[in-house]
């Protein structure tokens, strides 16, 4: 059976799926990295943590489904876009198609007066989010979205306002896109409303088989 891999975002760990996960048809063949860790140590940087998502990734055999939010869909856009043969399907929640460089600014003035308690339930540390953020700020897939062949579903909540705006333009640049704003929900949609999360996928992954 063709592997499915869900990325979790930064603010959120491997285990922000398990609620989808339970629900899904055949969860033995999905695999949930833990961001941090797939890193082996390495510098918290944009470049070294694409490269290791990108060699997790390849070590699966045959072709693969990718499913990213937020942190987890910029890579999958990245990826499916180096490597259009691997990619059976894509799926992007709340995933912005380039850093938005104001509202990063602000949200990094914001993390900066957080404890560093807060970062436990974080993908990365206090050190290494401020890292990996200010290295992604020149990320900007707008010119190479269009290069994407393969089925692709955009889902946003309706109340993530700051990327609702990137899931419209995903969804007129990417050939064939379907579109889905999903109702009484925010960002972190897997955990703010999994059950429907979960009810699209497993229609999604049915027709695409």
């Amino acid at each position: 059976m063709m592997k499915k891999i869900l990325i979790h975002g930064s603010g959120h760990q491997a285990a922000s799926w398990n609620k989808v996960i339970s629900g899904m048809a055949s969860p033995e063949d999905i695999l949930c990295p833990n961001l941090a860790s797939i890193l082996e140590g390495k510098e918290a940087n944009y470049e070294n943590l694409y490269a290791s998502f990108a060699k997790y990734c390849n070590k699966t055999d045959g072709q693969i489904h990718l499913c990213g939010l937020s942190l987890g869909g910029i890579l999958a856009v990245n990826y499916a876009l180096d490597f259009p043969e691997k990619v059976k399907t894509l799926v992007l929640i709340g995933t912005p198609h380039k850093i938005p460089k104001v509202a990063f600014g602000f949200q990094n003035i914001f993390f900066r007066f957080l404890p560093k308690s807060i970062f436990e339930t974080m993908a990365f540390d206090k050190k290494d989010t401020f890292a990996l953020g200010n290295s992604m700020k020149d990320i900007d897939f707008s010119s190479r979205v269009s290069h994407i062949q393969c089925p692709t579903l955009i889902l946003c909540g309706k109340k993530d306002k700051a990327n609702l705006k990137s899931a419209y333009y995903f969804s007129e640049n990417i050939k064939n896109a379907e579109f889905k704003v999903i109702e009484n929900t925010g960002h972190v949609v897997n955990e703010e409303n999994p059950e429907a999360l979960t009810k699209i996928l497993t229609e999604y992954y049915l027709l695409n088989a």
